[in-house]
């Protein structure tokens, strides 16, 4: 389905039945990255996967601003838009934890729980080699006409071996094509020095005392280190071995045991710096 947002018609993905839950996806994804989650369930939430503005089927909003109290305010747009019943149910990957967890902190009382990994939210965190180029103007637009199909699949495949070759290529060839998306990502990487998450600390350990984080990162990630999560203030920390930065396809399983609060084994190896 669609919902409208500033005169943007912005996809979302629904299933299931039950509390409201929000998922978000990342960088080069769309909501596809939680249908393995969305299957395991939906017999106990309302699922709402949305397409991020600029990403896969989804236009960008008039006005859109690509900074990080703007990114917190489309979500709540969003959610609005959407009719969700509040505090509801925050899942989230890469940068749609940027995106969630900036919502939660300025809209607080929204939210019941957060599930999710994968994401910088601290001024410590140093942008991974390729974020580096994508913020940097010219070089940025050179690599992003450069990505092939055989450089997104030994790129994909190095920070997650588990992924399936099938899902790298449906979103190579559904996504990564496409210029806007590329665009947007460059926008994206541009918008967020690092820094700018000090003003947002404050408020996160606020939020933290208040709603549960339960975090999920991927032990092999080389985007962000499963490190980054111990400056993000959780409720629980679950690193998975041999798993690479994408854990909502690489499994799903644990995304699943731990919205249904479900034990699951996991090491608790920390990441490398």
């Amino acid at each position: 389905m669609y919902v409208t947002i500033k005169q943007a018609a912005i996809h979302v993905t629904q299933s299931g039945q039950g509390d409201d839950a929000l998922l978000l996806h990342g960088v080069p994804d769309s909501a596809a990255i939680w249908a393995p989650v969305m299957a395991g369930i939906e017999q106990h939430y309302r699922c709402h996967a949305p397409d991020l503005p600029g990403f896969y089927r989804s236009d960008i909003p008039q006005d859109f601003q690509f900074n990080l109290d703007h990114y917190a305010d489309f979500i709540d747009q969003l959610v609005t838009a959407l009719e969700l019943k509040t505090p509801l149910t925050l899942v989230m990957h890469d940068w749609g934890g940027l995106f969630g967890m900036l919502w939660a902190c300025k809209y607080p009382h929204k939210v019941k729980r957060i599930v999710g990994g994968d994401f910088p939210f601290h001024p410590t965190y140093r942008w991974h080699a390729w974020a580096r180029v994508w913020r940097t103007p010219i070089l940025g637009e050179l690599s992003m006409a450069l990505m092939n199909w055989p450089l997104f699949k030994w790129e994909l495949k190095r920070s997650s071996r588990q992924l399936d070759e099938a899902d790298i290529r449906a979103t190579y060839e559904s996504k990564v094509t496409q210029k806007r998306m590329r665009d947007t990502v460059l926008k994206l990487y541009r918008s967020a020095d690092t820094e700018k998450f000090s003003a947002w600390l404050a408020k996160q350990s606020a939020l933290a005392a208040k709603t549960p984080i339960d975090l999920i990162w991927g032990a092999e990630d080389v985007y962000v280190s499963s490190a980054q999560a111990d400056n993000i203030q959780h409720s629980s920390l679950q690193v998975v071995p041999d798993c690479g930065h994408w854990p909502p396809l690489e499994t799903p399983e644990v995304y699943i045991r731990t919205l249904l609060n479900e034990s699951i084994e996991t090491s608790s190896q920390p990441g490398a710096t």
